[in-house]
């Protein structure tokens, strides 16, 4: 009996050891379109054998994420804007994360100070102009409201998120009094009713519909390199693009980022994978596929990026530009921008 009982207690032993060990793996949770950033998690886990499950979420992030609670498999919450990145931490669905390598890669105005969000790439809200036009090259926001202007700016909406950042962003600097008066002279130099997108602009541009207008950087790469078609590409050939600043201070940017969910069930293996999209692997993959400024200085952008001239990071932090938001957007509805 003893003996048949030392092989059984043999056989489990062996049986145990010779079980499989489960594959590392890493929940991701984005709003990220999933072909841009699909090569960086494939990089990701070639680079270190953990497999990154992802479930793109258009719409409702936070909310999904809130109401899975402790339940949630979500290790990684990946969206762009940082309006988006703060109310992931206001919905309670973020932890706080220490970690050198992210605080060596990324400046402190484009991370959160305690550590519940990283910037991990950089677009810049950019001058689109007729090629025509001179002496612009020290244009600054301010300088929208100007009298010289009326009638030859276009814009989307002032309510988008990427429009609402910089009126937050003009908040945090002038004040509310001032922040109006300037959304009043910008409405008053409309050459028509916002609309449409940041491409539009640069279509109504070429269109001489107007002189001047606002749009992402990373679009004039989409445009340029000729990924959203020939029409689009002949848009963005035929402006001049420029990297206005705020008086005494520099560009305005937003930037796409990531968190780690409060109830990341591979939490080591969440923090792997942040401080591999600030490596420089992946920053010339943020560079390459989405035409974004990298994060981590020294980092080169996408050569069409890299045209625009070199881009002085307004030091504003990001966060002093979220909780301007809400007042922002009630500004933009107050003066009746879109109208």
């Amino acid at each position: 009996m003893r003996a048949l009982l030392s092989v059984l207690l043999g056989g489990l032993l062996v049986l145990t050891v010779a079980a499989p060990a489960a594959a590392a793996e890493v929940n991701l949770y984005t709003t990220r379109e999933p072909g841009l950033i699909r090569p960086l998690l494939d990089a990701f886990t070639t680079a270190t054998g953990v497999k990154v499950n992802t479930v793109f979420i258009d719409k409702g992030l936070p909310e999904r994420v809130a109401a899975e609670g402790a339940r949630s498999p979500a290790d990684v919450l990946m969206t762009v804007d940082i309006g988006n990145m703060v109310e992931l931490v206001d919905k309670g669905t973020t932890q706080a994360l220490r970690s050198e390598i992210l605080a060596a890669a990324i400046p402190e105005n484009l991370r959160d100070p305690d550590g519940q969000w990283f910037g991990l790439s950089v677009r810049a809200r950019v001058v689109y102009a007729d090629p025509a036009l001179a002496d612009l090259s020290a244009i600054t926001y301010e300088d929208l409201a100007s009298p010289r202007w009326k009638g030859k700016i276009c814009l989307r909406s002032g309510q988008h998120p990427y429009n609402t950042a910089l009126v937050a962003a003009h908040l945090a600097k002038h004040g509310e009094a001032k922040t109006e008066e300037w959304l009043r002279g910008v409405k008053a130099n409309l050459a028509r009713r916002p609309s449409g997108g940041d491409r539009e602009v640069a279509r109504d541009i070429k269109a001489g519909l107007c002189q001047i207008g606002l749009g992402n950087s990373y679009y004039v790469g989409l445009m340029r390199s000729g990924r959203g078609g020939p029409d689009q590409k002949s848009w963005g050939e035929s402006i001049k693009v420029l990297l206005p600043t705020f008086a005494g201070g520099g560009t305005h940017v937003n930037v796409s980022g990531a968190a780690v969910a409060k109830h990341a069930p591979n939490r080591v293996e969440a923090v792997r994978l942040l401080e591999y999209l600030v490596s420089n692997e992946a920053q010339a993959l943020y560079a390459g596929g989405a035409f974004e400024y990298p994060v981590k200085a020294g980092a080169e952008p996408d050569p069409i990026i890299a045209g625009l001239g070199r881009l002085g990071i307004d030091p504003l932090p990001l966060g002093t530009i979220a909780r301007n938001r809400k007042l922002a957007s009630t500004l933009v509805e107050r003066v009746g921008f879109d109208d």
